[in-house]
């Protein structure tokens, strides 16, 4: 049963790591690209580390990481926020609402991708019914407009809007499975609505909070579509200048290099996640 999954990792995960662990020890070509890894048919030629160097002794490749990590927390905090109440009152709802329910968060997934960011380019511009009553309220209080399109702003409306689903699914998975006659056990104890929720219902859905986190963050740790399209030319994240060096500059060392570096980091992230949430089932 594990040969399937085992031979799609190996030629989906492992053989394309593999690929870019060699070429980032590579030079570049003369026109992009990669350099001969020959000079003729018996000298091994052109392995170097300057990209490694290169990436540790510039601190704005540093800068865009942090930025990067902190769109993606703040990206996952907020579908927190949002996925919680809503997968909760999905979960206690009629079996009928719930299936309704259920469709209409996975309903956005029936349109192309593309296709829903670029209509946030028609919400979030400077003459939407929305950007105008945004700086009409701004006016009020005496400020200066703001231009909500190509903005960080954007990058994290959109940023929520795509990944709020991926959300919301694990928590209901998890909160639909509570047993109710816990929370019966509760009130009967004395615990009121507040207290039976930090002590009962949050202690159990924390395996689904870490699940929805991870599927949240890794995503957005490597977006590159939404801050191009939202953010504009000076909203540029990790996925951006990945995306740059193979496209632009053709640099595919050094975009190597930085594929390592963000594979790395959500490879910890990912251990980190399990632990976390290990530990949550565990204290459920």
């Amino acid at each position: 049963m594990s040969g399937p999954p085992f031979v799609f990792l190996l030629l989906f995960f492992v053989a394309p790591s593999v690929i870019m662990v060699l070429a980032s020890f590579r030079y570049p070509g003369e026109f992009g690209g990669l350099a001969p890894l020959f000079a003729d048919t018996q000298t091994l030629h052109g392995l170097t580390v300057e990209t490694y160097e290169f990436f540790f002794s510039d601190i704005i490749y540093g800068y865009v990481f942090l930025k990067s990590i902190f769109v993606a927390l703040a990206t996952t905090l907020i579908c927190l926020l949002l996925a919680y109440p809503l997968a909760l009152l999905i979960a206690r709802s009629p079996k009928k609402s719930r299936d309704l329910m259920v469709l209409l968060v996975v309903l956005p997934f029936a349109s192309n991708f593309l296709v829903r960011v670029y209509a946030w380019m028609i919400i979030l511009g400077p003459q939407a019914a929305f950007s105008q009553a945004v700086n009409g309220v701004l006016a009020l209080f005496g400020m200066e407009p703001v231009h909500l399109l190509f903005s960080p702003f954007a990058v994290l409306v959109g940023m929520v809007y795509v990944h709020l689903p991926f959300m919301v699914l694990p928590l209901y998975t998890n909160l639909e499975k509570h047993d109710p006659a816990l929370l019966d056990a509760a009130q009967d104890l004395g615990a009121n609505v507040w207290h039976r929720f930090w002590r009962v219902t949050f202690p159990l859905s924390l395996p689904g909070i870490f699940s929805g986190s991870a599927l949240v963050f890794i995503p957005v740790l490597g977006m590159f579509a939404i801050p191009d399209i939202l953010g504009g030319t000076g909203d540029m994240l990790i996925g951006n200048l990945i995306k740059e060096q193979f496209l632009g500059t053709r640099d595919w060392p050094f975009g190597s290099t930085l594929s390592i570096m963000l594979t790395v980091t959500v490879l910890l992230i990912v251990w980190l996640t399990t632990r976390l949430a290990g530990r949550g089932r565990h204290y459920a």
